[in-house]
């Protein structure tokens, strides 16, 4: 073995790599990532040693150190300034109180859901209209409707002005099924996992995919119309 891996091993004896420390805080942070916990790194939290060859290295008071930072992020929603701060004054020999947690964010009022007859009247819609919407397929009959629809019945007003019916744009919800379908695929690997980050980056992609389609099936729209009124 050469000197120099001799000495590294050596010197890396009883401490922990990045995924030995993520495998023994995952079960209390399921969520945790080894990218976050580079990031608490960097953010002053922790300081790993470092091999010679760049590996990090982490003791077990780094590792207690990491579970601190994150039960009092994940409790009492400290911000992490306030958790460097507290930590470099247990660092000082000092004897701090525990920092005042911030109270969690209010909860979010639960979206309004609109009745039959209360969707007619914010839409502006007479109920045959709502009834062709609902015969084509365009909306899904229910007890009540979310906000999405309202705007929905606002548009098929407004379309109906000009002659344009619901059975006229059946394929637009067509279209959408197969956007979906198209989205789907493309988050099929992301979707296979169960972690948190997977899920909020699906989330994050599902909405870039979205846009992306709107946009294109917009310049198509545009393009034919330049056609017709040039």
């Amino acid at each position: 073995m050469p000197a120099a891996a001799a000495r590294e091993r050596s010197s890396s004896a009883g401490l922990l790599s990045i995924g030995q420390v993520l495998a023994r805080l995952s079960p209390d942070f399921p969520a945790l990532t080894s990218s976050k916990l580079r990031f608490l790194e960097v953010q002053g939290i922790v300081t790993p040693m470092r091999t010679e060859s760049g590996y990090r290295k982490f003791s077990m008071a780094d590792l207690e150190r990491l579970r601190l930072a994150l039960t009092l992020q994940r409790d009492h929603y400290l911000p992490l300034s306030v958790i460097r701060d507290y930590l470099a004054d247990v660092d000082a020999g000092r004897d701090p109180a525990t920092p005042t947690a911030v109270p969690p964010p209010s909860i979010v009022p639960a979206p309004r859901r609109y009745r039959r007859d209360e969707l007619l009247s914010a839409s502006g819609a007479a109920p045959q209209l709502l009834n062709d919407a609902i015969s084509t397929g365009i909306i899904t009959a229910a007890e009540s409707y979310p906000e999405q629809t309202v705007a929905l019945m606002r548009s098929l007003v407004a379309l109906d002005r000009h002659g344009i019916e619901p059975r006229h744009v059946r394929a637009l919800r067509q279209n959408a099924d197969r956007d979906v379908a198209l989205v789907e695929q493309a988050l099929a690997p992301m979707l296979r996992r169960t972690d948190a980050a997977s899920r909020g980056r699906a989330g994050e992609v599902a909405g870039e995919l979205t846009r992306r389609l709107d946009e294109v099936r917009s310049t198509f729209v545009r393009a034919a119309l330049d056609r017709l009124l040039s």
